[in-house]
């Protein structure tokens, strides 16, 4: 039997073939119907009838597209669908005219994670697997790549702009490509998609995007504007909720969803942008506030320095201390520590206090929703920990103005940059901004930076001696010396008042 001559829908029915795995295939209609009709299959009254409810009015294309874009909700196959495709464009197309002798062509798949990459891999392996005629042409399976006969391979990755060039593509598939992040660039999505564009050019290659949607920008997004409901003979984009994919779904769950945060619910459930959402500070606003080439400043005596913690139990998130200081009208940030998990909470307090006492800091501020264990932890350290009257979004709200305004002197550090850069801006049902990190991101270095910038005093010793010595206020002398002197009845060694 050749293989080639299989179109999409007949593997993911057949027993045999990928439908060995897929299971009931009266539940998977929508799927099909989508599928048939991005590689340019006729459709029948039913399928014409799914693909309506999903294309936005466009008609079917009538050749297989170039890019096929699939914004959809929450468990509705996704990743299973992302794994079907992988091996039914590396078993049942024929390869052999698009690649030169011993090159070996590649269907890249990669994922927003290391768990969601694994997941589809084990979704892919479980394919050939489960199927008597396919699992003959597996060759070689690694734990992230599937080598099959003919030169082809199945790689599935996390994403990651900078590994993709260099191979020979033959399709590549973005899983859930709404919730990429990467802190080294608030883009990560369209870098990728342009740097595998070349590849897939050179095979003629099919891109596929499979994800639920997220706020309004990035590249499914942009997808989405501009190519969904247009009969487009190169893009398809498909767009629906969960209960259009999967007919099986408990719809209560679905609606106790809408009832607890209904513009998290249309996302997750309905496939629909999130409109409360909104980037807090540009990249480029960020990068303009880095001082090129200063990694940490050292102490010095003319300046007093504060610090604040964003405290971690060690298990999931990192364990962070910014240091900073002020220069007349600037905030500068001295020292970044970042310890990721695990780790013991009170090794990494000893570590922290041994960098505060570097820069003579005897009080930490930090995050006041730690538990009791920090200040005792920072205590047994000889450390006062003094809970922020700030919370982590009025610290990002206040230190706006300094970011926008260029008097905040943050350190080259990549992953703060990326950090702050990835702060959304969302507006809650009381009328609040609300800042907080972007879903699949963290912020916890960048709580540390922003929150030691915004606990800096409004003068130092430096200029608050530079203000009384030029004749502006008194000096007032409150030294230890001074002091003793009064303690003991002797005259002082300041001006007399008569002089």
């Amino acid at each position: 039997m050749s293989l080639s001559n299989i179109t999409i829908d007949t593997a993911l029915r057949d027993q045999n073939l990928l439908g060995a795995a897929l299971g009931q295939s009266t539940t998977w209609d929508t799927w099909i119907a989508i599928l048939r009709a991005a590689y340019g299959l006729d459709l029948s009254a039913e399928e014409r009838t799914a693909f309506n409810a999903v294309s936005g009015g466009r008609e079917p294309p009538t050749k297989r597209v170039r890019e096929l874009w699939c914004i959809i909700g929450r468990r509705s196959g996704k990743s299973r669908v992302a794994a079907a495709l992988a091996d039914f464009i590396a078993a049942f197309h024929d390869h052999s005219g698009k690649l030169a002798p011993g090159e070996v062509g590649t269907i890249l798949v990669l994922a927003a994670s290391r768990v969601q990459a694994q997941a589809v891999f084990n979704y892919i392996r479980a394919f050939f697997e489960a199927s008597p005629i396919l699992s003959q042409l597996v060759e070689s399976v690694t734990n992230d790549e599937i080598k099959i006969a003919g030169n082809i391979g199945i790689s599935v990755h996390t994403n990651n702009y900078r590994t993709v060039r260099g191979r020979t593509l033959i399709a590549c598939i973005f899983d859930e490509v709404g919730f990429w992040r990467d802190e080294s660039t608030s883009l990560p999505d369209v870098e990728t998609y342009r740097a595998v564009l070349p590849a897939l050019a050179t095979t003629g290659g099919m891109l596929i995007g499979i994800s639920s949607p997220y706020a309004q920008r990035g590249l499914l997004y942009t997808k989405h504007r501009d190519c969904f409901g247009k009969d487009d003979a190169q893009v398809l984009v498909v767009q629906a909720g969960t209960k259009v994919f999967n007919p099986t779904i408990d719809t209560e769950i679905i609606d106790q969803a809408h009832r607890d945060d209904p513009e998290s619910a249309a996302a997750e459930w309905d496939a629909k942008f999130r409109g409360d959402l909104s980037t807090f500070v540009d990249r480029a606003v960020v990068e303009r506030c880095v001082d090129i080439g200063f990694h940490e400043r050292p102490y010095l005596r003319q300046y007093r320095y504060v610090a604040f913690c964003d405290p971690s139990g060690g298990a999931h998130d990192s364990m962070t201390l910014g240091v900073a200081h002020r220069e007349n009208d600037r905030s500068l940030l001295d020292c970044l520590r970042e310890v990721k998990p695990p780790f013991i909470p009170a090794d990494v307090v000893g570590e922290f206090c041994r960098v505060l006492n570097t820069y003579k800091i005897s009080s930490i501020t930090g995050d006041r929703y730690a538990g009791a264990w920090v200040s005792d932890a920072f205590k047994k350290e000889g450390v006062r920990y003094v809970a922020s009257e700030r919370s982590r979004s009025e610290i990002y709200l206040d230190a706006l103005p300094q970011l926008m305004g260029g008097t905040a002197s943050l350190l080259d550090n990549v992953r703060l940059v990326g950090q702050i850069s990835q702060l959304e801006r969302r507006t809650t049902r009381t009328g609040r901004d609300n800042i907080d990190h972007m879903s699949g991101a963290s912020d916890d270095l960048c709580n540390a930076a922003l929150g030691a910038i915004m606990h800096v005093p409004s003068l130092n010793r430096a200029d608050a001696d530079h203000r009384a010595g030029s004749g502006g206020l008194p000096k007032v002398n409150l030294g230890y010396a001074n002091m003793k002197r009064r303690m003991l009845g002797e005259p002082s060694k300041g001006p007399s008042r008569n002089g």
